[in-house]
Formats: C-alpha cells, sequence, structure tokens
C-alpha cells in the first residue's frame, strides 16, 4: 500500500507528489470509467493548486476509456453530484481533498444518482484498480469533452426555488454576514447566494486561489480571524465553509463559535417546522437532534459515519432531511448529498423567522458540548479496546453499528477505529464543557493502560 494513500467510502485521498502521483490518479480514474464506458461523466472539484495537472489527467483518462466529459469549472462537491444528476450523467468525479491541508488533493466518486458510490461499489472500483486489468478504447471511440458553465446557477436556482425559503423576507433582514471561503470553491457560490439574499458581506479568505489561508476544516481553532471579524463588524454571524463547500460552521453575533453540531440542529429543527417527517444522522451526531426530532413526535434513524451512508438511509426511509454533526446538512429536496449553500439559505430563512439574533435563536434548542478527540493505541489491537468497554459498560445502551457507541442518561460516548492510522477515535457529549472533559480523560487514561 502507498504511504499517505486513503482509500475509503469517501473515495480516495493523497499527499501530492507522495501518494498522489500520475499512475495513481491514472489507476482509479480509469476503474471508475470502465463501468461506464460511452457515457458522460460530470468533472467538478475545488481550486487547489494541484488540480492544474489532476483536471486534465482525470478528463484525459475518462475520454480515453471511452467516456465523454462534461467539465463544469471550480465548483463545491454538492454542486458536481446535483449535476451529474441534473444532467442524467452516468456519474461523476469531484477534484477535492475536503477539508484537508492543500498538500492533500482527492477523488471522489459520484453515481448517476448524484450520490457517492455506496460502500459496495467503491470497494468493488478498488478491486478493479488493482486488478491492474487495462480496457482503453481505439481512436474511433474516444470520448468527447465539452464545459458547461452553469452548474452553480443550476444548484442556486435549486434552493431559491424551495418552497420556504422567501427570499424578500431574508433581504427584509439586512443580514450583515462575515463569510470565510477559505480561498477554496466556496468564494464561488456563496457570496452569489448572499447578494441574492441582500446580505452586507465582509468577506475574508473569498478569492478562489486553492492557496488556503489557513488550516481549511471549519472547526473553532481556525476560524479565529473569523470571530474577530464578527466582532469588529458587529457583524449579525459568521460564516465558514471547508474547500469544498459541504460543510458549514456558524459564528455567533457574539463572537463565539455556535459549534459545528448546531449548523444540523438549527436545520433541523427549521424542516421539522415546515413540514414533519423522518430524520437520519450518523452515530456520531449531537444528542440535540435526538431533542428536537422527538419534540416534533418524528422518527429518527442512525448511520454508521460517512455521507453515503446517511443519504441511502435518507433514501429509504423517505426523509426530510438529515446529515452528519460535523456542518454536513442534507436536504434531499435540492438533492441527496451535503451541502453548505442549502444549510445557509435554511439558516438564514430560520433567522428572518425568529426575528432575534443567531446567538438567542441557539438558546431556544437544547444545550449539549462534545468533544472529538483521538487516542493513540499503539499495537493493541482496536476490537480489543472496544470489547474492553462493552464490558466495562454492559448496563448501559450499547450499539455496535460503527465502534461502540454507549449511551447513557446525561452523555453519551462512541468509540471508532481509524482505518488509516494507529488511533481510536472517541466523542464525548454531556450537558457541561466538565463533564465531558472528565469523561474523555478518564477514557484516555483507561486506553493508555491497557497498551
Amino acid at each position: 500500500m502507498i504511504r499517505n494513500l486513503m482509500t475509503s467510502v469517501s473515495g480516495v485521498r493523497g499527499i501530492v507528489g507522495d501518494s498522489l502521483i500520475p499512475e495513481v490518479v491514472t489507476k482509479y480514474v480509469h476503474a471508475f470509467a470502465q463501468t461506464r464506458v460511452g457515457q458522460k461523466i460530470v468533472v467538478g472539484g475545488d481550486p487547489r493548486i494541484s488540480q492544474r495537472f489532476l483536471r486534465p489527467l482525470v478528463k484525459s483518462v475518462l475520454i480515453a476509456s471511452g467516456c465523454d466529459v462534461i467539465d463544469i469549472g471550480i465548483t463545491p462537491t454538492p454542486t458536481t453530484q446535483l449535476a451529474t444528476e441534473l444532467m442524467k450523467a452516468g456519474g461523476g468525479i469531484a477534484i477535492t481533498a475536503s477539508h484537508n491541508p492543500i498538500q492533500w488533493n482527492g477523488l471522489k466518486f459520484i453515481g448517476a444518482d448524484g450520490l457517492f458510490l455506496p460502500e459496495k461499489e467503491i470497494y468493488e472500483l478498488f478491486q478493479r484498480a488493482d486488478s491492474r486489468k487495462k480496457q482503453y478504447v481505439n481512436w474511433k471511440e474516444l470520448g468527447q469533452e465539452e464545459s458547461y458553465p452553469h452548474a452553480i446557477d443550476d444548484h442556486l436556482q435549486k434552493i431559491y426555488d424551495l418552497p420556504y425559503i422567501d427570499v424578500e423576507k431574508i433581504r427584509s433582514r439586512k443580514f450583515r454576514i462575515a463569510l470565510d471561503t477559505v480561498n477554496g470553491a466556496g468564494g464561488l457560490i456563496i457570496p452569489k447566494m448572499l447578494e441574492h439574499f441582500g446580505c452586507e458581506i465582509i468577506g475574508l479568505n473569498m478569492e478562489p486561489s486553492g492557496i488556503f489561508a489557513h488550516t481549511p476544516e471549519p472547526v473553532p481553532q481556525n476560524l479565529v480571524d473569523l470571530a474577530v471579524a464578527v466582532k469588529e463588524n458587529k457583524a449579525d454571524l459568521g460564516l465558514a465553509v471547508d474547500p469544498d463547500v459541504d460543510r458549514l460552521a456558524i459564528i455567533g453575533n457574539d463572537g463565539n463559535p455556535l459549534g459545528e453540531e448546531y449548523t444540523l440542529a438549527l436545520a433541523v429543527k427549521f424542516i421539522l417546522s415546515k413540514k414533519l417527517g423522518h430524520v437520519v444522522v450518523n452515530l456520531s451526531t449531537s444528542r440535540v437532534i435526538d431533542d428536537i426530532v422527538q419534540y416534533y413526535n418524528c422518527l429518527l434513524f442512525k448511520t454508521k459515519v460517512g455521507e453515503i451512508n446517511v443519504a441511502e438511509k435518507m433514501r429509504e426511509v423517505n426523509a426530510v432531511v438529515g446529515g452528519e454533526g460535523n456542518g454536513g446538512v442534507i436536504l434531499p429536496d435540492v438533492h441527496l448529498g451535503r451541502d453548505a449553500p442549502v444549510a445557509t439559505a435554511l439558516i438564514l430563512q430560520f433567522l428572518a423567522e425568529f426575528g432575534g439574533s443567531i446567538t438567542e435563536l441557539k438558546q431556544t434548542l437544547p444545550q449539549y458540548y462534545i468533544l472529538k478527540d483521538k487516542a493513540p493505541i499503539g499495537n493493541i489491537d482496536p476490537d480489543m479496546i472496544i470489547e474492553h468497554f462493552a464490558e466495562k459498560f454492559h448496563d448501559q445502551q450499547l450499539d455496535f453499528t460503527d465502534g461502540l457507541r454507549i449511551d447513557r442518561p446525561d452523555s453519551w460516548i462512541h468509540f471508532r477505529k481509524s482505518n488509516t492510522e494507529p488511533i481510536m477515535r472517541i466523542i464525548v457529549e454531556a450537558r457541561t464543557p466538565e463533564i465531558a472533559w472528565r469523561i474523555l480523560q478518564e477514557l484516555k487514561e483507561e486506553i493508555a493502560a491497557l497498551k
């Protein structure tokens, strides 16, 4: 296995020039193309510098494999997903490493339905890639290439057309918004949307140059400048997205982050206030969602972590909203994928109807404190650690769908092993920061003692 190459249900990611090199890209793109000969493939992606060689290479391999290419330019991942569906293409490829640092890039593979490939299909793709069987076409059967520059406008229109988005209502609030798109694809879509909604924008890192001004994951430690901008400019809120624009983080009008879990919580509360129905989240998502869904007397389903797991379950149960607690909102009315522009529109509409500030709006939701950490496990078998805690907490409510989740009356814990490094991921949520910290430290000490 090539070092630093991550292959998972999220696709392929690697460090450019180390694990992500032309031979590797060719291998995986060809494996994707082999089952789509003669079909159209949509190609989009974020503006990372390395797309200079990746985009022409991806397109060339598709064409040489007998696929037609529709290049939609620099675009968010959700835009690429939606374009694949709207254009009735055979599939799509988003060239992105999502929230990973600048030296990384990757490929996210999209099926004809606009969803990422399900687990079974992605692993079949990996097997084809490793089998090294080549099926390139002759000169007469080579694919064609065309450009389509309107994918972002199509995406925005789909959002504006939602029955519960009242553009005039949002415009009437004249929101002042600090926005950090971290020099990613968000600079091409979020400002356009905010201008349409009559917002005043205080922009940070808006140029889609691909040279990220800070570590791109939209978590509080990377959003210090945005928090300062909110306070200095007396903004109504701050918005931050990752480079491929599928996650949204919010800074309150007081300059404090709402916490990424509250992006989904606000979206779920808003949608259920408009129409009742099933909700789907992953097992690492805050209990605030459980409380909101229970309040509306609806059903909540939980899946393994991974956008495709949530999206497939949403399709199966015909959910009205869902997502992942990392700021990823999925609204089937637009498409079955995490979508920061959708999250932005829902939250601005909710805030316009609420009438108060975003910080006050957050206070209307159940309050929890979540910690996400990892513990090094050295050479110990991660399954042994999970067994240890399953035995220890055997009298609590246990869920083994994805690692081990332990539900207790006032808190919950989720252990997940990593497929890529010798660590155990630990998520703890409780009513107060003090309780959450205490539980987390005790768990980490106990894991260290097992080594």
